[in-house]
């Protein structure tokens, strides 16, 4: 019954009785539509709304009966996954769009990311952001793999997290020039993750095998094989 509601997309409250559920909305962005049809489910069903960290809209304290009923009424809106091993949200700040202090468009750029890569399985869990600024209103300092908008391109960030053993991540390549090569090398980075088959964040891997081992990875070169565990 548990895998049932995992399936739905329903995270079980401190209650234990009643259930979250969470609206894809790319890159927290949301029409005001959108924002009107989570209004009215939560009304329909006497929930709660919060938004959380993640830039997302949670619906909180839905009756299990009451899921099946409620993502229906969510129409044209895909179903998040704020939980398990895989790519979690891609949080942005305004950037250029929004933001008078944006050096490069971190909302095409996180849009793109989100459409490649938004609840891509992997061993385990894994948190990306882009800034378009060194301002890093989106928090890549605490996110496994993040951009970052500079007047010539792109930072990489890498092995970032919070939690009970947070890290701050670590910059990996620097100015990198146009969108189409942030992406390949952010590409090339989950594809290794993934390959490692470890339950545990990217930054323990990094303190693992070193930075310089990453940016090979990153840049397409060949890695130096993974020390044995």
């Amino acid at each position: 019954m548990q895998r049932d509601i995992v399936e739905k997309g329903a995270i079980i409250q401190r209650d234990r009785k009643t259930y979250a559920i969470t609206p894809h909305l790319p890159a927290g962005l949301a029409t005001p539509e959108q924002l009107e049809q989570i209004a009215a489910v939560a009304r329909r069903f006497g929930a709660h709304l919060k938004l959380s960290s993640a830039q997302r809209v949670v619906i909180i304290g839905l009756a299990e009966a009451d899921i099946d009923a409620a993502w229906a009424d969510l129409q044209g809106m895909g179903r998040a996954r704020p939980f398990g091993p895989c790519v979690r949200s891609i949080k942005i700040c305004p950037g250029t769009d929004f933001c008078k202090r944006g050096q490069q468009d971190s909302v095409a750029l996180g849009l793109q990311l989100d459409q490649r890569f938004q609840a891509k399985e992997l061993p385990w869990k894994l948190k990306m952001s882009v800034s378009g600024c060194m301002n890093d209103c989106a928090e890549a300092c605490i996110k496994d793999i993040a951009l970052l908008g500079t007047p010539r391109g792109w930072h990489l960030q890498i092995g970032g997290n919070g939690g009970a053993a947070p890290r701050l991540s670590q910059r990996l390549l620097e100015h990198i020039p146009s969108e189409t090569e942030a992406l390949a090398a952010v590409e090339r980075l989950i594809d290794w993750f993934a390959a490692q088959n470890r339950k545990c964040r990217i930054g323990k891997l990094l303190e693992e095998v070193g930075l310089d081992e990453l940016r090979k990875v990153a840049l397409g070169e060949a890695p130096a094989p993974f020390p044995s565990c």
